[in-house]
């Protein structure tokens, strides 16, 4: 079971680490890699996937309305909680409640349960994402565009792909090939990125980054195990929103603050000690996911 766990969770972080390492020594600008990973390389990956002929969304129903209550769930538990430390509610609830489902979900998804966990994966990733470039969005700046959503290229792909799957439009090979190898591209950069941008933060507020380490994976779980008797999700589903329900803080947060002038410092410790518990709380995870599938 360790060497399992150690064989889906070292490919992981090994790529963050040279991530880590190389922006250290290079203090390379990732805006332009990460803008295109933003609009095509992730898009072409969720586009492949959802207009897959296999793939079919009623199976994904109820997991994605828990991923929604898990998401919003995590921001009623946090609440109390920030007013108890007289924490800042911008400042602490969005990362408590919009997790590291592309840069880490993703890859963990492909690694732990193989290619045919993907869809689920990406249905997960989509919740969480138009979440936070809504809900997120609107807690930040009450004045923000909901419509704005229907610009942001991973929906788009969404619903393209929906559509192409669910009327099964028949696609050449030819221009099929192209979107799988440049979805291909996205989970490790997602991955390299993430080291890379783990570099730019520090743990100036220690205190708040670890009550946040505790607060963000616990209060996912919690929304989960109680989910569970009610939706009564697959196994493998199941497995997968355990394993969603303790990603860490994701480093959108962060650049969210930083743009809305949210105390981006604070943002960054959350966000970095929330990436580093991860080592021990996802393998934990894993354990226990693995154990009740094996």
């Amino acid at each position: 079971m360790i060497q399992q766990i150690f064989g889906i969770v070292f490919p992981l972080f090994a790529l963050v680490l040279v991530g880590f390492f190389y922006g250290r020594y290079r203090t390379p600008d990732m805006a332009a890699a990460n803008q295109m990973n933003m609009d095509l390389f992730i898009p072409a990956l969720i586009f492949h996937v959802m207009s897959n002929k296999e793939f079919e969304l009623a199976q994904y129903g109820d997991l994605a309305v828990a991923a929604m209550v898990v998401v919003l769930g995590s921001g009623l538990i946090a609440w109390p909680i920030a007013r108890l430390f007289g924490y800042p509610v911008r400042t602490f609830i969005p990362p408590m409640m919009f997790s590291n489902s592309g840069n880490m979900g993703l890859p963990l998804a492909l690694f732990a349960f193989g290619e045919q966990a993907l869809p689920a994966a990406v249905v997960l990733f989509i919740v969480e994402n138009t979440l936070h470039f809504t809900l997120g969005m609107r807690m930040m700046d009450p004045r923000a565009s909901l419509l704005a959503i229907f610009r942001v290229p991973m929906l788009l792909a969404t619903l393209a792909g929906l559509l192409v799957g669910l009327l099964k439009i028949p696609l050449p090979q030819v221009l099929l090939v192209p979107i799988e190898m440049a979805g291909q591209v996205a989970i490790p950069l997602m991955l390299f990125s993430l080291g890379v941008r783990l570099t730019a933060v520090d743990l100036k507020d220690g205190r708040i980054g670890l009550v946040g380490a505790l607060v963000c994976p616990g209060s996912g779980l919690l929304i989960a195990v109680l989910l569970q008797p009610v939706l009564q999700l697959a196994p493998d589903q199941f497995g997968m929103l355990l394993v969603f329900s303790v990603l860490p803080p994701a480093v959108l947060n962060f650049m969210i603050a930083e743009r809305f002038g949210q105390e981006p410092h604070r943002v960054a410790s959350i966000v970095m000690l929330g990436n580093l518990s991860s080592i021990v709380i996802i393998p934990l995870m894993l354990a226990v996911v693995l154990s009740r599938s094996g």
